[in-house]
């Protein structure tokens, strides 16, 4: 069951064709698909003043017959291994003429990534490419990297070289606000990130600056009339270009102590309400002391993770492959509802069917609230005996 398609092409990859679509009225989508930074947290208000609202105000203002449609694709905390799997139901269902596109600071800026991420962040370029989706490429800033001396960002350069690959432009944040402070001393490091315990996320200020580089990116790819490119080959792995986002709730049959439900429609921010990224869930609690049975499923696939949502009910469970090592997760969130992402396998070995146990470990009146197992490479196959 791949339940992750392509969508079919309805746009183009030149953004002189975007620009004049939309000078002429037309009906056009634009998402931006990244994590809290492109959703806005610290901003004022995010629907106003994060980077991912400013950019959008511009585009009303120099196109204004357009007829504009604005997603946002954005979960704080999560990066490309989970935004692959989003991709369809989260942006390509709305059929954009548009991306903008922030995972580097999520998958991990500051350190050297797995093949694995790298080939997760590709594909969702190549992706949005293939259904005919103009990217733009935008790697953000946090606070440590506008000091006087910054701390490395390996990854950078690696997504820099994809986007490179692909013709994307480059909306490089990073560089252009360390120039505004560093070399121009536009503003100072705390004048951009106000609130002394969060080194993460700006104030509006910062946003503004963010907004600016990323809107400056644009017009030159119009003015330059660039067009996006889609190369034969990938640069990196690509499992991730076949993918199974399967719903538990699509078994006929839930193993004992397990039920439909639907997710919470609260959660302690508003990028972290699963309500907005998932459909059914499928819950286990635990009842007087009776632990639900395992979930057990046959896959095929190189890469696996668990998409659902942590409460203050949430518990533990463990994780086996192949009958192999059990690990041990914890879902639960003390702070209120959110999403909980977690990577269980890399690296299996493809074209052969391999086995997965979820088995709850719940103290009563606790719970698991999972939405989908997440397969790269391959697909779920059938419930396990």
């Amino acid at each position: 069951m791949i339940s992750t398609q392509v969508t079919t092409a309805q746009s183009s990859l030149h953004f002189s064709e975007f620009d004049q679509r939309a000078a002429g009225g037309s009906s056009l989508t634009v998402a931006f698909l990244g994590g809290s930074l492109t959703w806005g947290a610290q901003a004022t208000d995010p629907l106003k003043t994060s980077y991912r609202a400013l950019v959008s105000n511009h585009l009303r203002e120099r196109y204004p017959q357009a007829k504009f449609t604005f997603v946002d694709a954005a979960i704080g905390g999560t990066g490309s291994q989970l935004g692959v799997f989003r991709l369809q139901r989260d942006v390509l269902d709305y059929q954009p003429d548009l991306v903008f596109l922030d995972f580097t600071v999520n998958d991990g800026a500051y350190a050297l990534p797995t093949d694995d991420r790298l080939s997760s962040y590709e594909a969702i370029i190549r992706q949005l490419l293939r259904s005919g989706t103009p990217v733009i490429q935008v790697i953000l800033a946090m606070k440590a990297d506008v000091q006087l001396e910054p701390s490395s960002r390996p990854l950078d350069a690696l997504h820099k070289e994809i986007g490179a690959a692909y013709q994307l432009p480059l909306a490089d944040v990073l560089a252009q606000m360390r120039q505004a402070v560093v070399v121009e001393g536009r503003a100072t490091p705390d004048e951009l990130w106000d609130l002394p315990y969060d080194q993460t996320h700006p104030g509006d200020a910062g946003y503004a600056l963010y907004a600016e580089c990323v809107w400056a990116t644009y017009l030159e790819a119009v003015q330059e009339e660039l067009v996006c490119h889609l190369p034969e080959t990938m640069l990196h792995p690509d499992h991730y270009m076949q993918l199974d986002r399967f719903r538990l709730c699509g078994l006929d049959i839930l193993p004992a102590g397990w039920s439909r439900g639907v997710p919470h429609r609260n959660a302690i921010a508003f990028d972290f309400v699963c309500s907005r990224w998932m459909d059914d869930v499928a819950i286990a609690r635990a009842v007087e002391g009776v632990v639900p049975e395992a979930l057990k499923l046959e896959f095929q696939g190189q890469s696996v993770l668990l998409f659902g949502e942590g409460t203050q009910k949430s518990g533990r469970y463990i994780v086996r492959i192949d009958g192999g090592e059990a690990k041990e997760y914890n879902m639960y969130c003390k702070d209120g509802n959110m999403r909980h992402v977690q990577i269980i396998a890399q690296g299996l070995k493809p074209g052969i069917t391999h086995t997965l146990e979820i088995t709850p470990k719940l103290a009563d009146g606790e719970e698991l609230r999972l939405e989908s197992v997440c397969v790269a490479g391959g697909a779920v196959l059938a419930l396990a005996e």
